[in-house]
């Protein structure tokens, strides 16, 4: 049995050659201009009918300056914190008929710069999530590059659209829970210095402060991961604090690994708490009490806030979203020594 001759697909060109005009004039009809004649609009349409022509979308979007993809930039893909944020625009955006390319810049504050500038120039769009750069250089990124939204950093109201968890929010929870369980001197494990989210906890951990008078919170910079968590385990000893506060579950999870290789008992003899509610957290041993944050939520709302789409929500008013208390098995009640 022979093969059949696989059928030919009209072009721009035949589309141009049976209405009488240009390939330039066929290309403006189909991108929807509105600088050609109607009586021509109408004889491209027809002879693009009768050929059956589908215009290629990549090249429609090239000839409008458009990728269909916007670019998101994470100071850390693998803290699940990040990838959730990033699973709710990829959802969201997907759902608009855009990708998402993912720039990871693993911490390094001063590369941050150059790379959101440089992925803005491949993609449609920039979502900034979490940036650790300096205030200057953040200022130089808003100022040539749009459309940006920034995500869990606080910027002037009027530079960009910001979307942003209430971290002192979650701290005052967390103090709350563990002052009702009648611990009054806590140690916080910070994490980055330049890290907005970390000055918002820090922002909490004072706001409890006044509001618990007789309270006492230590404070101590670790980092963001599993080791630093782990690594913090003698310092967090050493305070003699009935209760941690970890900047996130990953620094929690490696702090309850190794007190549990230390002979340390949780939560009899010290409780832990973390902040993000990370798919691990139910399961660690023991369970982790934490904030669950709205992650996916984060990374929808900062979608919709480009403003791409006809059902965008362009405002630039700051938008916090709150996080709920999830108590588990690694806080308990004061035990007198």
């Amino acid at each position: 049995m022979s093969t059949p001759p696989p059928i030919k697909l009209a072009t721009i060109a035949d589309v141009a050659a049976a209405a009488n005009v240009s390939r330039a004039t066929v290309s403006r009809v189909m991108n929807g201009l509105s600088t050609v004649d109607a009586t021509i609009v109408d004889r491209v349409r027809e002879a693009a009918e009768r050929l059956n022509y589908r215009p290629s979308e990549t090249a429609r979007n090239l000839s409008l300056g458009r990728t269909q993809t916007v670019a998101v930039v994470v100071p850390d893909l693998g803290n699940p914190m990040f990838q959730a944020i990033l699973r709710g625009v990829t959802r969201a955006a997907a759902e608009d008929g855009y990708r998402v390319l993912v720039g990871d810049t693993q911490e390094q504050a001063g590369a941050e710069r150059d790379a959101a500038i440089e992925a803005r120039r491949r993609c449609d769009a920039l979502v900034l999530c979490a940036p650790r750069m300096d205030d200057d250089s953040l200022r130089d990124v808003l100022a040539t590059t749009t459309p940006v939204v920034i995500v869990n950093r606080a910027v002037e109201t009027e530079a960009a659209p910001q979307v942003s968890a209430d971290y002192a929010h979650a701290v005052g929870l967390v103090i709350d829970h563990l002052f009702d369980l009648g611990h009054r001197h806590l140690i916080y494990l910070g994490g980055p210095l330049a890290s907005a989210s970390n000055q918002l906890r820090m922002s909490g951990l004072d706001a409890a402060e006044k509001r618990y008078p007789e309270l006492r919170i230590d404070r101590r910079t670790v980092g963001t991961g599993l080791d630093d968590g782990w690594s913090s385990a003698e310092t967090v000893l050493e305070s003699e604090a009935s209760a941690v506060v970890a900047f996130n579950d990953l620094v929690a999870l490696g702090l309850l690994s190794r007190l549990r290789e230390l002979g340390t008992s949780v939560p009899e003899q010290l409780s832990v708490v973390g902040v993000d509610d990370i798919p691990y957290s139910r399961f660690s041993d023991p369970s982790l009490t934490t904030v669950s944050m709205p992650q996916d939520e984060l990374g929808i709302e900062a979608w919709r806030r480009l403003g791409l789409t006809t059902h965008a929500d362009a405002r630039n008013e700051p938008l916090w979203l709150e996080g709920s208390l999830q108590a588990r098995e690694s806080t308990g009640p004061l035990r007198k020594k």
